[in-house]
């Protein structure tokens, strides 16, 4: 895991320097500021407004007694397109584009939780509150995600 992360971290810079570098000798500097400056405000534009209609969708699930699982997903992958929308660059532009897709949002998350499911598992720890002394016990739960095949 920590090599993916590395060559994300290295990568990723290094496409954007590449593409920058084409665009900009393609259509000039100038252009290519407007661009990354014009999807960079698009990027903002459209975080908002999902954002606001994926919290509204959520209350509304839950004054119906659902758990808005679908809007969470939802809303953490946005969190994530505003990131890679604000970051300057077009790959980055781009997968920050095409997570304002709700059927991608939700097809990446299904993989993912398929993914946890598949190679995670999931701890619960309980303990007893220090502070109350009548003895009530206190639930705190915490998750970790434990990959079976990590060496660690």
């Amino acid at each position: 895991m920590g090599m993916i992360l590395f060559l994300l971290f290295l990568g990723i810079p290094l496409i954007e320097i590449g593409l920058f570098v084409e665009v900009g000798g393609a259509i000039g500097l100038g252009p290519t500021l407007l661009v990354v400056i014009g999807t960079a405000v698009m990027g903002s534009w459209l975080l908002r407004a999902q954002g606001l209609a994926t919290y509204r969708q959520a209350q509304k699930d839950m004054s119906d007694g659902m758990l808005p699982v679908d809007q969470v997903v939802h809303g953490l992958f946005l969190v994530v397109a505003g990131v890679l929308l604000l970051t300057p660059g077009f790959l980055t532009d781009t997968l920050g584009f095409l997570l304002f897709v709700p059927p991608i949002r939700l097809a990446l998350g299904r993989s993912i939780l398929k993914y946890i499911a598949r190679h995670g598992e999931v701890q619960v720890k309980t303990y007893r509150s220090r502070r109350d002394s009548t003895d009530s016990q206190t639930t705190i739960i915490e998750g970790e995600i434990i990959d079976p095949n990590d060496p660690r």
